[in-house]
């Protein structure tokens, strides 16, 4: 496969945990990757390549989506895959939240969202095809109140409903776009956390691991007839609890 024949994605939030392991994994199977987080430029984990492309900014700010599309298709030509991943997880009861976390939260959650995947569908618009993966969270749909996290369930929980609304409006253009709703994770975001305790949130009792994320990317990227679709990855939370 030459360089022209191969894949293009954008991953946010791609300097550590679920967005780096996404990375690091598209790039294994082929793909020609911009990777973009405030400060990626400055990662140790991910090496130099000719198919790796590595872009700073705030991903809640139009201006940044605008750099990282033009930057794909400048450097690779096109855009096939948008994984939007970027994400700000703050656990505290309701009335304790600031309006400077309600800003940080909805602009990293839901502005990143909603930029980067309106620069991707003009340039996916005249390939007739594409493709639109959101990390979402099952918090949002199966709250709990021992996780009390509103500005996730208000951040997260939009992205299967827009999800689902783009797979229809876009779908004579053959773009797809669904989204994968973690449970919780063994990240970074979670390293000073009580394992234990966050592994019986699941009733298969232990955390998911990144490459159970990564496989469900890569499963609905290759899975052309399926979109508007949401997979939750949470060990059973979604089912319930026991």
């Amino acid at each position: 496969m030459n360089n022209n024949e191969k894949p293009v994605a954008i991953v946010t939030g791609a300097s550590s945990g679920i967005g780096l392991g996404i990375t690091q994994a598209l790039l294994d199977h082929g793909y020609r990757v911009v990777g973009t987080s405030r400060s990626i430029t400055k990662s140790k984990e991910l090496k130099p390549s000719p198919d790796l492309v590595l872009v700073d900014g705030d991903a809640g700010r139009k201006e940044t989506a605008v750099v990282v599309a033009e930057t794909a298709v400048k450097s690779f030509g096109r855009i096939d895959l948008l994984v939007n991943n970027a994400g700000i997880f703050i656990a505290k009861a309701f009335t304790d939240y600031t309006e400077e976390d309600y800003n940080l939260v909805m602009n990293t959650n839901v502005a990143s969202f909603f930029y980067m995947t309106q620069q991707v569908i003009p340039r996916m618009k005249k390939q007739n095809s594409g493709h639109v993966v959101s990390i979402s969270a099952t918090l949002a749909d199966q709250p709990s109140a021992s996780v009390p996290a509103m500005t996730a369930v208000l951040s997260k929980s939009t992205m299967p409903a827009a999800s689902k609304a783009l797979a229809l409006e876009y779908a004579r253009h053959n773009i797809r776009f669904n989204t994968v709703s973690p449970g919780i994770i063994n990240t970074p975001m979670h390293a000073g956390g009580n394992h234990e305790m966050l592994a019986k949130f699941h009733p298969l009792a232990r955390m998911g691991e990144i490459p159970d994320i990564v496989g469900a990317v890569l499963y609905l990227q290759e899975a052309t007839f399926v979109t508007g679709e949401n997979i939750h990855v949470d060990g059973g939370v979604h089912a319930g609890r026991p």
